[in-house]
């Protein structure tokens, strides 16, 4: 997302949505082989390297296949797990680059977190709910949900409406409550006493926060991973207003639609896709990059601009974590900053070293602090 408050006056560009590629291989048979090659090599010392790109690869064409037959919901066979009877479901892999902090303690080392010996059974709830941020889809989380599912997890990734495999039309979503839709359909869902975590990315935060109001009760904790964290009355728009001019740019990437005619409010908004490596993703692996720019759909542009109605009694009881990205070129650290103080969480985490999309730049280090805060009593 990033900085949206020239979206006021844009600049008028008539342009209809782009198909998304529909090629896709044509024999399952490439599939299945690589799947074998990934089970055949789990023993070897550069298997973690060849697992994320064969993983990568493989989303891609899990993605493209979807494409090919129409609307498929996203479940979670199609997040790559890779059983091994023998790995050590309740260890989290190593990563240097995670710092933990709360507002007020000084900055922790990795082998400082106090919660890495908390047994899965002993929590409150072991169920993630990973939802995206604007233009992305469940599609983003596939790194995290293979490391979550592996440390003995159980995870859901949703596509919000019109994103991902989603088959909406972007352009005639008219509010946040549509968008949101299947995020809120699911937490309606779920059996009276039990809860989840969510985890809300980018615009992904201000979605979690919509459902937080109404379902404060079935969400025990919330993650806000570079995301917006709206205050009572703000819009999304109005927490990125906050960096005009300081972002170019997010202003170079923007391309609005407009279906309705130029004379209308734009519908939506692409990115430059020229620009989503230095906007999205200038720490993350080429690979990712690649499978971005392909999988990405456009930004509904109504439910930026709708100002969320949050309650103490509700959204407020929900616990509230920040996981902060330092070398984010979308939501520039300063904005996140700028966050957290109007509104602060219970505790802060730093990914150093990490871009917008952490899932993709430091996957194992997000991992990590996702477990850790799973484990926080």
């Amino acid at each position: 997302m990033g900085n949206l408050c020239s979206l006021l006056a844009p600049e008028p560009v008539k342009k209809k949505p782009a198909k998304r590629s529909s090629n896709a291989p044509s024999s399952h048979s490439n599939f299945s082989n690589r799947w074998n090659r990934m089970r055949s090599s789990r023993k070897d010392p550069n298997f973690d390297d060849a697992l994320i790109h064969e993983q990568a690869l493989a989303a891609a064409i899990l993605f493209k296949h979807h494409q090919q037959n129409g609307s498929l919901p996203f479940d979670r066979s199609s997040s790559l797990r890779y059983p091994n009877a023998g790995s050590k479901r309740n260890s989290l892999p190593r990563s240097s680059s995670s710092r933990a902090r709360s507002l007020t303690d000084p900055l922790l080392h990795p082998h400082q977190l106090v919660h890495q010996d908390t047994k899965l059974d002993d929590l409150e709830t072991n169920h993630f709910v990973l939802v995206h941020g604007g233009g992305f889809g469940a599609w983003c989380w596939y790194k995290t949900i293979a490391l979550l599912e592996e440390s003995g997890f159980k995870v859901t990734a949703i596509d919000l409406t019109g994103s991902g495999v989603h088959s909406f039309d972007t352009n005639n979503i008219t509010c946040l409550s549509q968008y949101v839709k299947p995020l809120t359909d699911f937490l309606e869902k779920i059996t009276e006493g039990e809860k989840v975590i969510l985890v809300g990315h980018d615009f992904g935060g201000a979605c979690m926060s919509y459902a937080m109001e109404l379902f404060p009760l079935k969400i025990s904790k919330a993650v806000f991973v570079a995301a917006a964290m709206l205050t009572s009355g703000q819009s999304t728009l109005d927490i990125f207003s906050q960096q005009e001019g300081s972002n170019d740019l997010m202003r170079q990437a923007q391309i609005f639609l407009y279906v309705n005619g130029n004379d209308r409010p734009p519908t939506s908004i692409d990115l430059d896709k020229s620009l989503l490596r230095d906007l999205l993703f200038n720490q993350s692996p080429a690979k990712d990059v690649a499978l971005a720019s392909v999988s990405m759909r456009s930004i509904p542009f109504a439910p930026v601009l709708e100002k969320l109605s949050l309650s103490d009694l509700k959204y407020g009881s929900v616990r509230r974590f920040y996981i902060e990205t330092p070398e984010d070129n979308a939501i520039p650290i300063a904005l996140q900053e700028n966050m957290i103080n109007a509104s602060p969480p219970e505790k802060v985490f730093r990914l150093k070293g990490a871009d917008h999309s952490p899932f993709f730049s430091k996957p194992q280090a997000l991992h990590k602090l996702l477990a850790e805060i799973s484990k926080i009593g």
